[in-house]
């Protein structure tokens, strides 16, 4: 991603001090100019470099004709980004670097600028070239950004693009908003929750305040965004004032304080200045109302089931762990929406589940009745399927971006929600009910769309013909007119031929001369006088009439006339539509829910999910859990599926041990995803399932590093650890996978054993600890809540057989070694790793310290390895000290025997005196 520095631009932006010394070449401030040099420049050039001016540190795209040009530094950026041809303008002595591409690919060419991270500034022709006097008039139309995206073919329509704003302190400002569908949310956060809300909104784009030099917390701040997968806009201190942002937002939204919010001036005034940037960015960029922005929500941290950032990457819940991708996650697993607007709104309920036991049931309820009527829910699905993203549709209305065909989706929606309604009828779940009842049919919308719009209307307003016959009568005459006026032609030429008395007389067009009336030589004579003759063909003559003349200037301008009325009549149902946004967007959060619900009722239906119990204590029960994932992507009946009993009365702490690829981990992620299904709303994975009200899940599984931050992977395990060691609660349910395995032996089993006894005792959470240290099953004997799990495995015929269950109890082996083998591992290195093993194993029977530098024989015969495999014999030395009795041994018979004894060693040695 391009670094992009705007410091020094954006000050000069916003000051007024990004002059340019056009008569006589461009202030040294903007080397990218250099190359006019002396040069006075066009008044097209001077038109560029004015709209460059005015956004100095985007691409900027300027519309000249059909095409869209680019020049110096910024023309060779693009040649190179999108592999254009490099040309030259004003060529000589001091030739402008150029490219560009046809107007109609900008869709194709602005994707590829903006996921490359660079801003983009489009410069549109906003005057008629045929009107224009002079130069045509252009002006900067909007600024793309990452963030700032509204173009349908740069959106996954699954997924919300958000814009952030983040300023640093004691208590940390963020607002995020999502300009397509007009979300906007703001809160005041501890510093340290502000990487975990970071990962959770996950913004396309952060706008952070010029750090200030020597300021910790803000350089703190910007280096932990900059890590993160974004584009980092820098904007100017001004751009976070507090009160700036209590005007703009005031001005925004029509009010006098932001009380009516829900906004506390004083305690969230982090949250406010963030807010206030967002939208000062908005006005920048879009250029355009901003009216679809009608709620601005504050966001209080500890209404939801809490994520960190580390749990959400490590069980892979909206993204995958290695290529960060929606596919593979949990989300795109349970997916069944019909709607871009139910698939954004069932990635928010996962990555915010609820805490309330009432609004869980609420959803669980309606899941319920939707899962126990397939008809139902096979019927709400299809008709789903008919409605179109209203959310996103409606911010192209808002932002006069709309087209003839967005308008005709939404009236092809709104034709679909009297059926909807019908089917929300007489529900018994209360979340359907209050669906039905709030979902408004907007009627009056609705028959202006269906009666003014063809079916298949086209992409863009300026070709017209999208406006149905009969809606407006003076555009019927004007189409009449355009397509000939066959009816006034034949009504004008019968009563000619009546008032000439000239049977043959006709009606005719051509190119050349337009409409004319032909008359055979044969009836020259009965030719009026007003008749104009114009042209003699053969046995004929052809005249023309001020009338006629006048119909032909009507019908030749009757097409452009028919252009503009469309065009008119487009904007008043724009403009309709737009004042019944709230309407609009009010029916279209109806539309999301009502799709999220009844995909997780085909999800529970498909997959035999279980509605969870929720209970208000620490009892996390399963019977027949499984991974939501694996439960899919393995073929039917492969996945192996496991019981989960745990809670105050049948321990809190449950320790798990088993061979490598056995399953452990897939058991404890298992539990913690069934547990998350559980408090979205959704039905879950298992026979059944009791599940007490979980306040945060922690999940410290599989091993990284941040080398760029100077971090080992064992440092990241540390510091993960620590957090959960100092956040966690007991309504918390913590899951560990190997922890201390990133050290050596003694170091990560003491580490290993402190953090279960920590647990155990001062947070008494429940708590899954997969390990290989089967030393640490012996907690079990001196911590009461303390329960041994092992995954079972048989052997036969020197293979293991890994059963994928999990039972009662503590493993006694690891066969790590049998894993190496069937990775692939060179079958010499396997066999020496038993001998290996073997010795090991019996030098710990033997008693013997690991410390104490035993070697393992590494003696080759034939090729072969050869291992000592006895220990070795007692020396002789120990039974004469057994033998000495020390109660008749004075202290010099003990030095003579020291003495004796020394001699002897050096003696067995060959050592001599010098």
């Amino acid at each position: 991603m391009p670094s992009i520095d705007a410091k020094s631009t954006n000050r000069a932006c916003h000051s007024g001090q990004a002059d340019f010394n056009l008569s006589g070449g461009v202030s040294p401030r903007w080397p990218r100019f250099a190359t006019i040099g002396q040069m006075t420049p066009t008044p097209m050039m001077k038109q560029y470099l004015d709209a460059k001016q005015a956004c100095p540190d985007a691409i900027l795209l300027f519309r000249m004709g059909d095409f869209y040009e680019l020049f110096f530094d910024d023309a060779k950026t693009v040649a190179k980004v999108l592999n254009l041809s490099l040309t030259s303008r004003d060529k000589g002595e001091n030739p402008i670097p150029m490219a560009g591409f046809p107007y109609h690919q900008l869709e194709s060419y602005l994707g590829k600028l903006v996921a490359a991270g660079y801003r983009v500034a489009i410069c549109e022709q906003v005057e008629d070239p045929r009107e224009a006097k002079g130069i045509v008039r252009r002006e900067l139309t909007r600024v793309v950004t990452a963030g700032t995206v509204t173009d349908d073919h740069l959106l996954d329509p699954r997924a919300c693009n958000y814009l952030a704003a983040v300023l640093p302190g004691t208590t940390v400002g963020m607002a995020w908003v999502e300009l397509s569908t007009g979300r906007f949310q703001a809160a005041s956060l501890p510093p340290g929750r502000l990487a975990d809300e970071l990962a959770r909104v996950d913004p396309a784009e952060c706008l952070i305040e010029e750090a200030a030099i020597g300021d910790t917390a803000a350089g703190q701040t910007a280096a932990l965004v900059a890590r993160e997968k974004m584009l980092v806009t820098q904007r100017p201190a001004w751009f976070f004032s507090r009160a700036a942002a209590v005007e703009s937002l005031c001005k925004h939204f029509g009010l006098n304080s932001l009380e009516g919010l829900g906004f506390d001036e004083q305690t969230d005034g982090p949250a406010i200045c963030a807010a206030g940037a967002i939208l000062e960015y908005l006005k920048e960029t879009q250029r355009q109302s901003l009216d679809h922005i009608d709620r601005l929500t504050p966001y209080r941290v500890g209404q939801t089931l809490e994520l960190d950032e580390s749990t959400r990457r490590s069980l892979e819940i909206t993204k995958t762990l290695r290529e960060g991708r929606r596919e593979g996650s949990l989300l795109a697993t349970i997916d069944r929406t019909a709607t871009g607007m139910g698939a954004r709104l069932l990635g928010e309920w996962v990555a915010n589940p609820l805490t309330d036991i009432a609004q869980i049931e609420l959803r669980l309820d309606a899941v319920g009745e939707l899962a126990a009527d397939s008809l139902l829910t096979a019927d709400l699905f299809e008709r789903l399927r008919g409605v179109y993203d209203v959310q996103r549709l409606l911010t192209r209305v808002s932002t006069g971006r709309a087209t003839p065909r967005d308008l005709s989706f939404l009236g092809r929606t709104l034709r679909s929600l009297p059926q909807i309604k019908a089917k929300l009828a007489a529900r018994k779940s209360e979340l359907l009910s209050r669906l039905e009842e709030s979902l408004d049919l907007c009627p009056d919308i609705r028959s202006k769309l269906d009666s003014a719009l063809v079916d298949d209307c086209p992409l863009t307003s300026r070709d017209g013909g999208f406006i149905r016959p009969g809606y407006h009568g003076p555009l019927d005459d004007l189409r009449e007119l355009a397509s000939g006026g066959k009816q006034w032609i034949a009504q004008y030429q019968a009563t000619e031929i009546a008032r000439t008395g000239i049977p043959s007389l006709k009606v005719g067009f051509n190119k050349v001369f337009g409409y004319y009336l032909e008359v055979t030589h044969t009836h020259g004579q009965k030719v009026p006088d007003e008749y104009i003759r114009k042209q003699t063909v053969k046995n004929a003559e052809r005249y023309i009439t001020p009338e006629l003349k006048e119909y032909e200037e009507k019908v030749l301008s009757a097409d452009e006339k028919c252009k503009d009325v469309e065009s008119q009549l487009f904007v008043e149902l724009r403009e309709l539509v737009a004042q019944g946004g709230k309407r609009l967007k009010s029916a279209a959060e109806v539309l999301a829910q009502l799709d999220v619900l009844v995909s997780l009722a085909e999800l529970a239906r498909q997959r035999g999910y279980c509605r969870p119990k929720l209970t208000d204590d620490r009892t996390l029960r399963i019977v027949d859990g499984r991974h939501p994932v694996l439960d899919i992507v393995l073929t039917q009946g492969a996945f192996v599926p496991n019981d989960v009993t745990c809670g105050a009365d049948d321990g809190l702490v449950m320790l798990i041990t088993g061979p490598n690829m056995a399953g452990k981990s897939t058991y404890i992620r298992q539990i913690a995803l069934i547990t998350l299904l559980a408090h979205v709303g959704s039905f879950v994975p298992a026979r059944r399932a009791t599940i007490g009200v979980t306040d945060r899940i922690f999940a410290r599984v599989g091993a990284s590093d941040e080398l760029s931050r100077g971090q080992s992977t064992f440092m990241v395990e540390m510091i993960e650890t620590a957090r959960i060691l100092n956040t966690a609660s007991e309504r918390s349910l913590v899951i560990l996978d190997e922890i201390g395995r990133g050290t050596s032996t003694y170091d990560g089993l003491s580490l290993a054993w402190s953090v279960v006894e920590f647990l155990h005792d001062r947070v008494g959470c429940r708590t899954f600890f997969a390990t290989h240290y089967h030393e640490l099953t012996d907690l079990q004997k001196s911590l009461p809540a303390v329960r041994n799990l092992n995954v079972s495995v048989r052997e036969w015929n020197d293979q293991v057989i890994f059963l994928h269950k999990i039972i009662e109890g503590a493993a006694d082996k690891s066969y790590g070694i049998h894993v190496a083998r069937l990775a692939g591992v060179p079958q010499e290195v396997n066999e020496r790793a038993k001998q290996i093993l073997a010795q090991l194993e019996q030098t710990h029977l033997d008693g013997q310290s690991r410390g104490s530098g035993a070697k393992i024989s590494k003696t080759r015969r034939g090729g072969d390895l050869q291992l000592t495999l006895f220990a070795p014999a007692e020396h002789p030395l120990l039974q004469q000290i057994r033998a000495i009795d020390l109660n008749q041994t004075t202290p010099l018979a003990a030095l003579q025997l020291v003495a004796e004894w020394q001699k002897a060693a050096q003696s067995s040695r060959g050592d001599t005196d010098s």
